[in-house]
């Protein structure tokens, strides 16, 4: 039987490229449907508004877990071959957009009715209202949000250990298998993701410390 070593740790650490392979896959494609969820949300068109609130009731009502396994089972059902990078990815961008949506749903809200109004009084159209008034305001609001999101993708990616992708976890999984020390092998595990996660953690607080303080002068 082996002994987690060195070389069990190294396994370990280098899966963890592909943790954050996945965690960027899953933020920048969750990033843009996100987006366009977010103006739908708070569009006029009420057919928009009625199909993006669904998705989101859907994505933030159903575990990700299950998502994952309706992917990565349900696809070869319906004719699609389907690998793990595949379905976690998409797993992962449709449950990011919908968290991703809401949270910048609410930010673009909470921009004053003030500045929409005098948007209007210009008559600026919709496309230059979102992309010269309210979406640059809306930008600084969202970054601490959106950061301190980030760290929930990152552990949400521990959840493709499951249909068999090999991050962080699933190397953790291997590793314990061979050498059944899962003490020393989870402890690990758990250290790498607080080494990724912590930082990102202290970058949101600080954020939003200081947009506090800009908001008290």
């Amino acid at each position: 039987m082996r002994t987690f070593g060195f070389p069990e740790f190294l396994f370990i650490l280098e899966a963890a490229k592909w943790t954050l392979a996945l965690s960027a896959i899953a933020f920048v494609g969750g990033a843009i449907l996100g987006l366009v969820i977010a103006l739908a949300r708070t569009s006029e068109n009420k057919a928009a508004q009625w199909l993006s609130t669904g998705f989101i009731q859907v994505f933030q009502g159903t575990p990700l877990l299950l998502q994952l396994f309706l992917i990565f089972f349900g696809a070869p059902v319906l004719g699609f071959d389907i690998n793990p990078w595949i379905a976690a990815g998409v797993a992962l961008i449709l449950n990011s957009a919908a968290f991703l949506g809401e949270i910048w749903r609410g930010c673009i809200q909470a921009i004053p009715r003030g500045q929409w109004e005098a948007a209007h009084a210009l008559n600026l159209g919709y496309t230059a209202l979102m992309r010269d008034v309210v979406l640059p305001q809306a930008f600084k609001i969202a970054l601490p949000p959106t950061v301190g999101y980030v760290v929930q993708i990152i552990k949400g990616t521990s959840l493709a250990a499951i249909i068999g992708f090999t991050e962080v976890t699933r190397a953790g999984q291997i590793i314990n298998n061979a050498t059944f020390q899962p003490l020393q092998v989870f402890t690990t595990v758990a250290a790498i993701y607080f080494v990724i996660c912590w930082p990102l953690s202290l970058l949101a607080a600080r954020m939003e410390r200081q947009r506090a303080r800009a908001l008290a002068r």
